[in-house]
């Protein structure tokens, strides 16, 4: 999948856009701190901001966003369910509970964070539920690998909009029947830790190619993320990397260096590792 560099949203299957690329709130305190960094993500384009409930951080998003002056509509919300609350009561009083802190009337898009076992079943419907009521304008998934997805679709009555996985070259190949089936069920990979959590951002192929196009090696990962038809939600809360980050629409990766980058694979884990769970 070619990725045209004047396009800067997805379509969702639930007929949603979503920005391409988001600013990652994973790990960010739920201070004045995270508020700026939300503040300079919003005033630099940004128009996507993906949190978690478990990430404890929702409040100042919501505050971020009504200083911003920007229109609600405008901005891109993303917030997830955490393990402890799966469960179709659970589920929907958690959701309640993240659009207070964040003081929203709806989320953009609404995740499982992990596919905890013996509940996802009712916990989808409960997403199912949350979509009809307006709650959330689309559902999907985090941290689901290939299994755990047919298990889905075989039940949904809406299928998931998007899933959330760590993805970058360093793990490219390893994720391959996971990527193939969401591009055949129309369901849009989002890449979190798309730069390696770091780890990477020095290795000197990378650094060989992204010379070639005057750009970091996080802008080269960020870009090889969207030739590839993900999103990516890279985290930073260093107001000159926020704005690297997302400047990355004025060049292409070219198919042989793309070719070279998708090699990278190590099966590098960065964070947590669905790849085991049941």
């Amino acid at each position: 999948m070619k990725f045209p560099s004047t396009l800067n949203v997805f379509r969702l299957n639930s007929g949603a856009a979503m920005p391409v690329v988001g600013l990652g709130l994973y790990q960010m305190p739920n201070n004045h701190l995270t508020q700026k960094a939300v503040d300079n993500a919003l005033k630099n384009g940004y128009r996507h901001i993906d949190t978690a409930a478990i990430y404890h951080n929702e409040e100042v998003v919501g505050k971020a966003m009504v200083t911003s002056l920007i229109p609600r509509e405008q901005v891109f919300v993303t917030t997830k369910l955490w393990n402890s609350d799966h469960g179709y009561d659970h589920a929907i009083k958690a959701c309640h509970a993240s659009l207070a802190r964040l003081g929203l009337d709806y989320v953009d898009l609404y995740l499982i964070h992990w596919p905890v076992q013996g509940k996802r079943k009712d916990t989808w419907r409960a997403l199912e539920t949350l979509l009809e009521d307006g709650k959330c304008k689309s559902i999907g998934v985090s941290n689901y690998m290939a299994h755990h997805l047919e298990e889905l679709l075989g039940y949904c009555k809406v299928p998931p909009a998007v899933n959330q996985i760590e993805l970058h070259p360093y793990i490219f190949s390893t994720r391959a029947e996971t990527i193939d089936l969401c591009r055949n069920a129309g369901i849009i990979p989002v890449a979190y830790s798309p730069l390696t959590k770091g780890v990477k951002l020095g290795d000197p192929r990378l650094q060989k190619i992204a010379s070639k196009y005057g750009k970091s090696t996080a802008q080269l990962l960020i870009r090889w993320a969207l030739q590839q038809g993900f999103a990516a939600i890279p985290k930073s809360s260093v107001i000159s990397r926020i704005i690297e980050n997302i400047n990355v629409f004025d060049f292409e990766i070219s198919a042989n260096d793309m070719e070279e980058l998708n090699s990278l694979d190590e099966n590098l884990v960065t964070g947590w590792d669905p790849a085991g769970a049941l």
